[in-house]
């Protein structure tokens, strides 16, 4: 495992078909198309292993959107791997793996699987019984076993102060009854969620944050892709929606290899060189 303090490191030991079809192809503006990003697949090499590498699709999570992967993305693609910033409805872990599936199923060729947050719900579903995609990366995020939820694992140790921090809207669903969407008050936004990013950033990011189903944190997990995938953790140590405790569980459960780092839950954006790192050291260990 390897530890980061202070920027040093140290070594420690269902939606509707249609609905999701506009989902996958909405998810490659961040790559350009599909036929893009497999082209740079071709062209990119491992070194020394004459294989192209693999494309990285980034999962976002809940509060979120693509553009939380942008410092991670520019620096995958400057050492040459393909990227696709996946669309995440935040419906629910089923719903959405179905979107996610639609866009691994556009994207040729080998692939590693990122998931933010809530996103780990979402990839540890997406991924199971896809053999092209050789690893998962887990960025602050839920490694579900099958029949667990994100709010069952979020309780299983105190820490988190997200209760706290959320802005609940209920809506009438069409059909009657009503559903809730959950956003965090966009003034205790930055301490909440991304301590360490600089205010001004905070604000935009808590401005344009996506909502999730309330429902969606509640659904358990069906399956876990974790079980039979290598996967990488990186752990964050001041992170108030997912308790430290409940990731270090979920990643030595797992198996994976962690990195941990002094940081919010907002890390990607953070210590986005971390994070591109981390996952090039999935890219790389999988390709041998």
């Amino acid at each position: 495992m390897v530890s980061i303090k202070g920027g040093r490191k140290r070594l420690v030991t269902g939606a509707a078909a249609t609905l999701t079809a506009g989902l996958a192809l909405g998810a490659f503006a961040l790559s350009g198309t599909a036929s893009a990003s497999a082209h740079d697949g071709a062209a990119g090499h491992e070194g020394g292993a004459g294989r192209a590498k693999p494309t990285i699709v980034l999962e976002h999570g809940a509060f979120a959107d693509g553009s939380s992967w942008n410092g991670v993305i520019t620096r995958l693609r400057a050492d040459g791997y393909p990227v696709v910033a996946a669309a995440n409805p935040l419906r629910g872990p089923a719903s959405d793996a179905a979107a996610l599936r639609t866009v691994l199923d556009h994207v040729k060729g080998p692939k590693i699987l990122v998931g933010h947050s809530y996103g780990g719900n979402v990839i540890s579903e997406a991924a199971t019984g896809d053999a092209d995609v050789k690893a998962l990366v887990y960025v602050a995020a839920f490694l579900p076993a099958p029949g667990e939820s994100a709010l069952e694992l979020t309780n299983k140790y105190p820490g988190s102060t997200l209760p706290d921090a959320l802005d609940p809207v209920t809506y009438p669903l069409p059909g009657g009854g009503t559903a809730t969407d959950l956003y965090i008050q966009q003034d205790k936004f930055r301490h909440q969620f991304a301590a360490d990013v600089p205010a001004q950033q905070a604000a935009l990011m808590a401005a344009e944050q996506r909502p999730i189903a309330q429902s969606a944190l509640e659904e358990k997990a069906t399956s876990a892709a974790w079980e039979t995938k290598p996967s990488w953790d990186v752990i964050t140590t001041q992170d108030l929606n997912i308790p430290p405790a409940v990731q270090r569980f979920m990643a030595g459960r797992a198996h994976a290899h962690t990195t941990e780092v002094a940081a919010s839950h907002s890390v990607a954006v953070s210590h986005p060189k971390l994070v591109a790192d981390v996952i090039e050291q999935a890219a790389q260990a999988t390709a041998r």
